[in-house]
């Protein structure tokens, strides 16, 4: 078989293998959530939301649930520290392929993603899927012999093309691949990169379905909304760098001792306990970002949210607990978006607010990820917004990433 033909069937089977893994993770995550907060048990994909079914459930099964979440993120990362072999990051497999990430060990750390989240982590599910799509393209290139060069393209395709699969993203998880991973947008980077992540969102939707993450209808864009892109941006971009600043200081602090079982155990207990009253804040965000999109978050609320979201994805980091930080990041921005949009709703109409929540988010994210491109694709396909959204969700993301990084360089 020669060179290229090896490389276009690891690319098919990237593809495959990551949409396949993608698609069990999420089923997977919501067959335990359906278990742990009792909603919908006849089906692993409802209508039902994960809010929905957290607001239903009584306050005494949410702190429960979030108590054996945090006794399984305590003693599992515990466990996986003191006795796994050392876990190698997407990122340092993309960079260094001789390096490969080790089978038993990053299984493992991706299912206790999987499983913490569902019941009720503050972090993101998307980075286990991007490393079972990485772990399976690093199989796929040490079994078909690939060169380095092409090792690279395609662990980084498989990261990729996990995260298109597990949030219906092909475009936005083709372009990570190409703006965090590989850097590069070389048509031998850009060609492979969007055919893992279409076949792997196609693969996927089989058992998802096809939706978008989000539901949002909103007025067409006028002038109000870019202008209050341009005047906003620079906020964004000032709390993402804090927001990078604050999740490093949580990490550089993790112990894997016996403080990470008890500090994960008060974490997500006092998650469920805050979810007495706010059952908006179990999860990675998804719940009250979609309220934001609504426009349906009124008066102290989004503040509340806001405030208490970041004290509770401190905490689970700085307890060792593991997880992405895009979806909360992304909820972050819509947060602080609808509290702006509280304090100036004189000036604002009120049709405007979905729209302002999803400029924020994509504000916020593009910084604190330090991926714009990427985000924008993110925002058009979680939520299919109409094409007139996309210059003031441009302008903002620019105008954010650009103070951020600003920022940083100032820093250093």
């Amino acid at each position: 078989m020669t060179k290229s033909y090896k490389f276009a069937g690891a690319v098919v089977l990237t593809g495959i293998i990551s949409g396949v893994g993608g698609m069990l993770l999420a089923m997977l995550l919501h067959a335990i959530q359906h278990l742990a907060f009792g909603y919908s048990p006849y089906a692993i994909i409802s209508a039902e939301s994960f809010l929905q079914g957290v607001s239903d459930a009584s306050p005494e099964r949410r702190v429960i649930a979030l108590i054996c979440g945090g006794l399984i993120a305590g003693i599992g990362w515990w466990l996986l520290a003191r006795y796994g072999r050392p876990r190698v990051s997407v990122d340092a497999a993309v960079k260094d392929v001789s390096r490969p990430m080790p089978l038993i060990t990053t299984f493992i750390h991706a299912l206790l993603q999987i499983i913490t989240v569902a019941l009720g982590s503050p972090l993101g599910r998307e980075v286990a899927p991007r490393e079972i799509g990485a772990l399976g393209a690093t199989s796929l290139t040490r079994g078909l012999k690939l060169d380095v060069e092409q090792s690279k393209v395609i662990i980084a395709c498989g990261a990729g093309a996990g995260l298109a699969a597990v949030y219906n993203v092909p475009l936005a998880g083709a372009i990570f691949t190409l703006e965090v991973l590989l850097i590069s947008f070389r048509w031998n980077c850009v060609l492979p990169a969007i055919v893992t992540s279409s076949i792997a969102a196609l693969v996927a939707s089989f058992g998802l379905g096809n939706g978008s993450q989000y539901h949002f209808t909103a007025p067409t864009a006028d002038t109000t909304l870019i202008i209050w892109a341009i005047i906003t941006s620079p906020i964004f971009g000032y709390a993402a760098h804090l927001f990078r600043r604050y999740t490093a200081h949580a990490r550089k602090g993790i112990k894997t001792n016996w403080q990470m079982p008890v500090l994960c155990l008060v974490s997500f207990g006092l998650t469920g306990l805050l979810s007495i009253w706010f059952p908006q804040l179990p999860g990675n965000g998804k719940g009250p970002t979609q309220l934001a999109l609504h426009g349906d978050l009124y008066g102290m609320l989004p503040l509340l949210l806001l405030l208490f979201k970041l004290v509770l994805i401190w905490g689970v980091l700085r307890a060792g607990a593991e997880g992405g930080v895009l979806t909360p990041g992304f909820t972050v921005g819509a947060l602080l978006a609808s509290v702006l949009f509280s304090l100036c709703s004189g000036f604002l109409p009120a049709a405007d607010q979905g729209s302002i929540a999803l400029i924020g988010a994509a504000a916020f994210l593009a910084s604190s990820m330090q991926m714009p491109l990427t985000t924008v694709l993110l925002a058009a396909e979680f939520t299919r917004m109409d094409s007139s959204l996309v210059i003031p969700v441009v302008l903002a993301v620019g105008g954010s990433f650009a103070v951020c990084c600003a920022i940083e360089k100032r820093a250093k």
